[in-house]
């Protein structure tokens, strides 16, 4: 059984995969990891493998006792991957979105991809037919745009995301998430209609955090997977121990 840990901006996911398939999903923050981990420990004796994909902080002392208790990998660019990278900085390229790339590279092979992941940031990464990775593009995600119209302004107020009814905000609340929400979905859809324009029969997927929140909006054939990440953990995980 393999252990994936994919350690975010706001929360830890967790997850447990026998024979290819996740069998356990829980979320927790940093503070509660360690509890969680040593609570699956238990209950299930069959764990061996894991692997860590993290983007944000890991306690040094629960990475320990990770290594210590499982055969662990920490995904870094040094890990064999699916797919050929032909991204120009290699050695920067995300931790998660490399995961995404490895799962799109599994489950859709010789097909052209784009991996729209709408989480704290929102991210684009195309994976060409021919199994290549090129690249994409990042921009704020949607609680983070919210977030920058309070924080750069004297009077803009914090809002909670809320899809409206309308594209034309007829008061400043509505104004907000006119704009954050709609200009969102008109990039995404502006990205799927050029590269659909490039690459004939483009899979598009979305995953993350607000991809549901999202999704109903897209007037788009969209394969939407929330753990899409997690099972792109689980195939490196299996392509390097294997």
């Amino acid at each position: 059984m393999n252990l994936i840990i994919d350690v975010g901006n706001t929360q830890v996911k967790v997850a447990l995969f026998k024979d290819k398939k996740m069998v356990l999903k829980t979320v927790c923050d940093s503070e509660s990891c360690m509890h969680v981990l040593k609570d699956l420990n238990r209950q299930h004796n069959t764990i061996c493998n894991a692997i860590i994909s993290s983007v944000g902080a890991l306690n040094e002392d629960l990475l320990t006792w990770i290594k210590t208790n499982f055969n662990t990998l920490v995904l870094d660019t040094s890990l064999k991957i699916p797919f050929i990278n032909n991204y120009a900085t290699p050695n920067t390229l995300g931790v998660d979105r490399i995961a995404l790339v490895s799962a799109a590279a599994v489950q859709f092979p010789n097909k052209n991809c784009l991996i729209i992941d709408a989480g704290s940031c929102i991210t684009y990464d195309f994976l060409d037919s021919e199994n290549q990775y090129w690249g994409g593009a990042i921009s704020p995600g949607v609680v983070m745009r919210y977030r920058s119209l309070n924080t750069f302004t004297e009077n803009l107020p914090y809002l909670d995301k809320k899809k409206g009814n309308t594209f034309i905000g007829s008061s400043t609340q509505e104004a907000i998430h006119v704009g954050v929400v709609q200009g969102i979905l008109f990039e995404i859809a502006g990205y799927i209609t050029r590269y659909s324009k490039e690459y004939k029969d483009l899979t598009v997927i979305l995953t993350g955090g607000d991809a549901h929140f999202l999704l109903d909006s897209l007037n788009f054939n969209i394969f939407a997977n929330s753990n899409f990440l997690l099972e792109g953990l689980n195939h490196i995980l299996e392509h390097n121990i294997n």
